[in-house]
């Protein structure tokens, strides 16, 4: 079998197995009595080794395989989820984590895992035998339907349904299926099961349900009830000739025997009745041939991000034709070539929604990796850390989701490390002995707000100041006059850090400007507040999306230039003698505030065209607390534009952030004010 076709599949699912697998071994450590816990582990983890089996890599089946028997022995009570006991299971974990990211790198998936297999053979090894399985376990349950095959339970609904097909003359049957050990696409052949099954007969219920099976939601073994005219042994032949199938066993049912479950009838219709239709009209869709995919799958689909990319690139391209079409029918002015440009914006608008959205992940897929990451700091560190998630749901662009990741972890683990206090201190100062660190996102206009807050020691102004002024980052003078906010904004200083020591955790004494640069390079910006004593909040403010961003056009001398709207307070017109000038720099008063003013035309070397006027028209825009002015010849109109890049050769231009296509076909500079104001 080619198995390169199925390596990006294996790749996004074992992804998704280990987040799985530390998410629930995470719940399982808070409640090590809940036996659903460990079996949706287990679960994880015997899929996860199937696949590996099947794709040829060795190591990594055998090391969850002996991940695997642990676990068999937690959830059939012979082994207690002790912590220490899932410090190895997590450390199997981060293993298998390595494995797949050298995989996805075109590596052979090989590590040294020696020393964690000991560690798993021992805990295997010292586990009393012959304990009873966990009483309410859903392996229990699977096992139990299994066994007792021949009494299944059904409610009055189904009951009646079976009476009546057997007076019609109809056989109802129980059927057991195994899939192989080694089936990858399990959901694929149930499916196929139950395309064979309808052409059979009817059927009447299923366990797992319809849902769970679509979802995977099973280990190997389902079972199905069916009503046909067919015999026992036609039904096996034809499920049998299904690929990938290891057994068959089929059960008559006898009315005398039938069992009646002790669920609402009505509810069990409905969920009967659901779980055919949807069948029903999977099959009417697709037509007897059927396009087999749609039954089994959900109404979502796996698309490669690429392909997302290029087809954003491709509406780009749309959207400068679009500015270039609304300009020529302006020019003409010809109504009916007016009216189709309008009609043409305003779907390229609908389109632009949709495909932003297709863009769109929550941000849960960066959130997901830190609790367990809190988790074995705290243990690191001795301290008691609990991490509360709000708002994972939030949606963002993928591109900036992929950049977010290592600011985050910076600011987590400087509140872990210098925020949340020693247990001892924190008993010291009344408080409780766990400390609280918030991760919070949420939306906001065109913005997304992220927030990491602390319950901790907070941060001491003083001792900020303290060394401000022993590094040179502020004089003497100027320290006078500051607030409290903006002695916290001190800390975004280059190399700036108020550690007493430095260590592994909060980064070898790299200061948070790491983190404000990155922020700051995603069009966003982040900024800080702090109770001494209380604890501290970090704010991340980011953009929805980094492609298509709204802009003032302006023009200095005889070019235009955009400048991001996210940037701007106002635009106003002043008069020449309203300038001031303040230590060789030229001010204006902007609302009662000195504001430095800043000539575009000078600042950006633009051959001068045009005679100074009486007049200045200024930009007014702001990075975090700072303001500046600048000063262009006019103003043409807000647009929405296309960002691109300036290309390999063109890398790191001062105050530019890339560059846009105007409807004239013309190339405008988008201005980074963050850079301008620095």
């Amino acid at each position: 079998m080619e198995m390169n076709q199925y390596m990006e599949m294996f790749i996004e699912e074992s992804k998704e197995h280990l987040q799985a697998m530390n998410e629930h071994l995470l719940k399982l450590e808070s409640n090590p009595e809940d036996g659903s816990l460990v079996n949706e582990i287990f679960r994880s983890a015997h899929t996860l080794k199937g696949m590996s089996a099947t794709m040829g890599f060795e190591d990594l089946a055998s090391l969850t395989h002996q991940m695997e028997n642990v676990l068999d022995g937690i959830r059939n009570n012979e082994i207690t989820a002790t912590s220490d006991l899932l410090d190895v299971v997590f450390e199997s974990v981060d293993h298998l984590e390595e494995m797949v990211v050298d995989i996805e790198g075109g590596g052979d998936g090989k590590r040294d895992v020696s020393d964690t297999v000991s560690k798993l053979k021992l805990i295997e090894e010292g586990a009393p035998q012959g304990s009873l399985p966990a009483v309410g376990s859903k392996a229990g349950a699977e096992q139990s339907t299994a066994t007792n095959a021949g009494v299944p339970s059904f409610d009055t609904f189904e009951h009646t349904v079976l009476a009546q097909s057997k007076e019609q003359g109809y056989n109802a049957y129980f059927i057991n299926i195994a899939l192989r050990e080694d089936c990858i696409l399990k959901a694929a052949r149930v499916y196929m099961v139950f395309e064979v099954l309808e052409q059979l007969g009817e059927v009447i219920k299923s366990y797992p349900t319809v849902d769970q099976l679509e979802e995977e939601n099973f280990e190997r073994e389902f079972s199905v009830t069916i009503v046909t005219k067919d015999t026992a042994a036609d039904v096996e032949n034809k499920i049998a000739k299904v690929s990938e199938i290891e057994k068959v066993e089929i059960t008559d049912i006898h009315l005398d025997e039938l069992g009646t479950s002790k669920d609402s009838p009505a509810d069990e219709k409905k969920e009967t009745e659901a779980d055919s239709s949807k069948r029903s009209q999977a099959k009417s869709d697709n037509g007897d041939n059927g396009d087999k995919k749609q039954a089994a799958a959900n109404k979502t689909i796996r698309v490669n991000i690429d392909r997302l990319d290029r087809l954003m690139n491709l509406f780009e391209e749309l959207v400068i034709d679009r500015g270039r079409l609304e300009q020529i029918s302006r020019e003409l002015k010809s109504g009916e070539l007016t009216d189709t440009v309008e009609h043409m914006s305003r779907i390229s608008g609908d389109l632009q929604s949709i495909i932003l959205n297709m863009r769109m992940v929550p941000v849960e897929q960066v959130f997901n990796r830190f609790p367990r990451m809190i988790r074995g700091l705290a243990k690191e560190l001795n301290k008691k850390v609990e991490l509360e998630i709000i708002g994972a749901e939030t949606e963002l662009d993928r591109t900036v989701i992929d950049e977010i990741g290592d600011p985050l972890v910076h600011l987590l683990r400087n509140s872990i490390d210098h925020g949340i206090e020693s247990m001892e201190e924190r008993r010291k100062k009344g408080k409780e002995e766990q400390g609280k660190i918030t991760l919070k996102a949420y939306h906001s206009g065109n913005h997304v707000f992220i927030e990491v807050s602390d319950n901790g020691s907070g941060i001491n102004s003083e001792k900020v100041l303290e060394k401000a002024l022993e590094r040179g980052v502020v004089t003497e003078e100027i320290s006078q006059t500051m607030t409290k906010q903006q002695i916290y904004e001190l800390l975004f200083s280059s190399g700036f850090s108020t550690a007493e020591q430095i260590s592994d955790i909060s980064g070898r004494g790299v200061g948070l400007d790491v983190v404000k640069n990155k922020i700051e390079s995603l069009g966003g910006n982040v900024s800080v507040n702090s109770e001494e004593g209380e604890g501290t909040q970090f704010s991340i403010q980011l953009p929805l999306t980094l492609s298509i961003i709204s802009v003032m056009l302006v023009e200095v001398q005889d070019e235009i230039y955009a400048i991001p709207l996210s940037s701007i307070i106002e635009t106003a017109i002043i008069k020449e003698e309203e300038i001031l000038s303040a230590h060789n720099q030229r001010v204006i008063d902007f609302r009662g505030n000195v504001v430095p003013l800043i000539d575009l035309t000078e600042f950006l070397d633009v051959p001068r065209t045009r005679e100074d006027d009486e007049y200045c028209s200024i930009v007014v825009v702001r990075k975090g607390e700072k303001v500046a002015a600048l000063v262009v010849n006019s103003f043409i109109g807000q647009q929405e534009i296309v960002l691109k890049s300036l290309g390999n050769y063109l890398t790191s231009v001062f105050a530019v952030s890339g560059a846009t296509i105007l409807g004239n076909g013309n190339v405008a500079l988008i201005l980074d004010c963050n850079s301008l104001i620095k």
